[in-house]
């Protein structure tokens, strides 16, 4: 059974999101601060945590950065509707996705089952030793694990999924939307700015371990590209 932690203040949204999640046979741990959240997070193995960024004392962005520091655990974040400027900072953070509120349990639920679908280890021995090699990445899909020039590359849920098909898309034009489907789990809402800032974080990375190689193109108006040399 997949663990699913929630933090949120709101009490009523949390008693309702987690009975839904349970009727949908996820195992739901609630916390109402932050500091309740990161408390649970190193005395259990959760699979996903659904964070809310306006929370008293320490606000949901903060929780995220002291979640980084330890973990890449999916985290989905619960934003403000129409504010970007906070969605921006939590995917800037190393946020998975975001939710706008209010929302309800079935959307939320389908998120969250995007999200664990695409970060789950595949039981084949095969899958999990199949890699794919190009220029100086090798790339473990059924582990999640990336390397660039031999060093392992710290990635989040969703950095690792679109980097996964850029890779198999290697050497051709993957557009923003193909990304968002594909590597996300949902279509590409208008004026969304997630895939530009998960491939922002995905170059820093790169570029952290080996300065001197960019592979990932942009294409203006377009989309990516993961060049072959």
């Amino acid at each position: 059974m997949q663990k699913v932690l929630l933090i949120d203040d709101d009490v009523e949204l949390l008693e309702m999101i987690a009975e839904y999640l349970k009727r949908e046979g996820f195992d739901v741990n609630v916390a109402h601060t932050g500091y309740e959240g990161l408390s649970l997070l190193k005395k259990d193995n959760f699979s996903i945590v659904v964070l809310d960024i306006m929370m008293p004392n320490i606000n949901g962005l903060e929780t995220l950065e002291k979640i980084r520091e330890e973990s890449l655990i999916p985290v989905l974040m619960l934003t403000a509707r129409g504010d970007d400027s906070d969605r921006i900072i939590g995917l800037e953070l190393g946020a998975d996705d975001y939710v706008p509120k209010p929302c309800t349990p079935r959307e939320l639920t389908a998120r969250i089952k995007a999200i664990l679908r695409r970060s789950q280890n595949s039981q084949s021995f095969q899958d999990n030793n199949r890699v794919i090699e190009i220029n100086q990445l090798k790339l473990w899909p059924g582990k999640r694990q990336a390397f660039w020039f031999d060093k392992e590359l710290p990635l989040t849920s969703s950095e690792f999924n679109l980097l996964e098909v850029l890779v198999k898309n290697a050497g051709k034009l993957v557009t923003k939307t193909q990304l968002s489907e594909e590597g996300l789990g949902h279509p590409l809402a208008r004026f969304e700015r997630s895939i530009d800032v998960h491939i922002s974080r995905i170059r820093n990375k790169l570029e952290a371990i080996n300065p001197t190689s960019a592979p990932i193109k942009t294409v203006h108006g377009q989309g990516y590209l993961f060049i072959i040399e």
